[in-house]
């Protein structure tokens, strides 16, 4: 089943998947309709879901579908959905993701992918800190259960620290006796391993996911 409220892509969507031998779409979802009502009608294995419907709430529906029926797995098609978009959908049930650049292969992929019961990733996500987080909380784990698994070099937690301090990169080289070039090159391998972005984002990252651990434990992250 697609819901997908641009007519023109949902209609290309559907006739693509139709072309498919091992495929079939049961019915298309625009604007209005009574979901629950045509999921109970047509039992349809797998839900391919619009992120950004412009009527409804995308969190919401899924919320409804996985409460009345759990059985249905559900892929949500975003162009680049954010990380805590993708962290709130796993958590509300969502098997798959698609980005709406995706190959044609891709997408099909996913599908059969989704409905064999794996969990599929955006591809940017695969492999990072964020994608074990993610597979931590579909088991129900601490995602702060998953720093341990970060190889971070004593420096990085040293400059991770200081950043969530709020400070500069020429201030953090100051303090550790580095260039500002060699503290630029420390964050650039923060964000990398960590699947960020900013350095908002890295200070967040730790107010949010390491601190409880480490207040509960008494551990620095300036010590080895």
């Amino acid at each position: 089943m697609l819901i997908e409220d641009n007519r023109l892509l949902r209609e290309g969507l559907a006739a693509m998947i139709k072309k498919q031998k091992d495929m079939n779409v049961v019915e298309t979802i625009g604007n209005g309709e009574n979901i629950l009502a045509i999921i109970k009608k047509y039992k349809p294995e797998v839900l391919l879901l619009d992120l950004g419907l412009r009527s409804r709430s995308s969190m919401h529906l899924v919320k409804l579908v996985k409460k009345n029926h759990p059985a249905v797995r559900v892929i949500v098609m975003d162009l680049i959905p954010l990380q805590a978009d993708v962290f709130n959908f796993v958590q509300a049930g969502v098997s798959g993701f698609i980005l709406k650049d995706a190959t044609v292969n891709d997408f099909l992929k996913t599908i059969r992918s989704v409905a064999k019961g794996l969990q599929v990733l955006p591809p940017n996500l695969t492999g990072s800190l964020f994608s074990q987080i993610v597979e931590h909380a579909i088991n129900g784990a601490n995602p702060s259960a998953v720093i341990d698994s970060v190889r971070m070099t004593k420096r990085e937690r040293q400059v991770i620290e200081l950043i969530s301090e709020g400070h500069t990169n020429k201030e953090i080289a100051q303090k550790l006796h580095l260039s500002t070039y060699t503290i630029k090159s420390h964050v650039h391998n923060i964000l990398e391993k960590l699947a960020l972005s900013t350095r908002v984002q890295i200070a967040k990252y730790l107010h949010d996911s390491v601190k409880a651990k480490l207040a509960t434990e008494n551990i620095s992250l300036l010590e080895d």
